[in-house]
């Protein structure tokens, strides 16, 4: 039987109305700072696609007003499981906005867990958000990503992800990072997202680096999902370094 639901994320974004809507309403923006890839038709009953990982979710536009608000559907899925997405934008003063997020729906029967994860997987995109538009405004930027399945308790995969990027002790925003890995340029940011036990963050200045640990029934996972904003960066061949990269790394 599924369980209705609903979820509130308010957020300050350093940006103006007209950005934030690039940002969440067109398929580049939205691949900017969300996982996957997203296509938006930009019109009230246009169709939206989200792939990731060899799966595509569609929906309907339910909601096309332009710096103001955007929002989708998807049909009924199992067990009647819906979702559904609203955007609203409020302009500030001194080129600020406020984003509201409203997600709502029907989970199916293990909705206390995902209720939980998307609440704490919000944060952290919506912290992306607020990066990608600080930083990179007006940039594309390409989507990257890989997985490392049973990948450990939390603490085993911070402790080796911190210390591959060189920190040692608590993680904290604003902390230097710098990592290499094979067949990419030497990576030298600053720690812009620290959500941990479940998320961390690394800013440079051509790209955002994401790492997500999921304690699901399907065990422990790593999920990497970056966003590179170089024009010579070649997507595909950053994927396949960080999908090296990660089955390496000395946790599990």
């Amino acid at each position: 039987m599924g369980h209705r639901f609903e979820l509130q994320k308010d957020v300050e974004l350093a940006a103006t109305p007209e950005q934030v809507w690039e940002a969440i309403a067109t398929g580049p923006g939205i691949d900017s700072w969300f996982m996957g890839r997203s296509e938006v038709e930009p019109r009230e009953g246009g169709r939206t696609s989200f792939t990731m990982a060899g799966q595509t979710q569609e929906a309907t536009v339910t909601a096309w007003e332009p710096g103001r608000r955007f929002a989708y559907q998807t049909a009924p899925g199992p067990e009647g499981a819906i979702t559904a997405m609203e955007y609203l934008i409020e302009g500030r003063g001194q080129g600020s906005t406020v984003l509201r997020l409203v997600q709502s729906g029907v989970l199916g029967d293990n909705w206390e867990a995902e209720y939980e994860a998307m609440k704490v997987g919000w944060d952290m995109y919506l912290g992306t958000l607020a990066a990608y538009v600080a930083h990179f405004a007006g940039r594309s930027g390409a989507p990257v990503a890989a997985f490392r399945p049973q990948a450990g308790t939390p603490e085993q995969v911070w402790a080796a992800v911190a210390g591959a990027f060189g920190i040692s002790g608590p993680v904290t925003e604003g902390q230097r990072a710098r990592l290499t890995v094979d067949g990419l340029p030497p990576i030298d940011g600053v720690v812009d997202l620290a959500g941990l036990p479940t998320y961390f963050g690394v800013r440079t200045d051509d790209a955002l680096y994401r790492f997500l640990h999921s304690g699901t029934d399907r065990g422990n996972v790593l999920v990497l999902g970056h966003h590179l904003f170089a024009a010579d960066q070649d997507p595909a061949r950053a994927e396949q370094a960080w999908q090296s990269w990660v089955e390496k790394l000395g946790i599990g």
